[in-house]
């Protein structure tokens, strides 16, 4: 894995957990969603077992496919990581 961190880890598998609930909520499978939207099906299935880190014009196409705006993705992650979640210990 290339994490360098716990809290990195930690966002990529909430992440993950996220773009499986909603395509999985569509009824769209990995294979379905990746060859339709140009997604390689093999880096998303790692992205939603949280085995690589997301780049973010992969994100947004994965937003985009999943017919939501890359903002509502992003709110999902920061609701689910909570207020306090930072990536950045200050």
């Amino acid at each position: 894995m290339q994490y360098k961190d716990k809290k990195s880890l930690h966002l990529t598998k909430i992440l993950g957990e996220i773009i499986t609930k909603v395509r999985e909520k569509k009824g769209i499978s990995v294979n379905k969603l990746a060859n339709e939207y140009g997604l390689n099906d093999s880096n998303l299935g790692k992205i939603e077992k949280a085995l690589i880190e997301c780049k973010f014009v992969t994100l947004w196409r994965i937003a985009e496919a999943l017919d939501l705006k890359l903002s509502e993705l992003i709110k999902m992650i920061e609701d689910e990581l909570g207020e306090d979640f930072t990536l950045i210990d200050i």
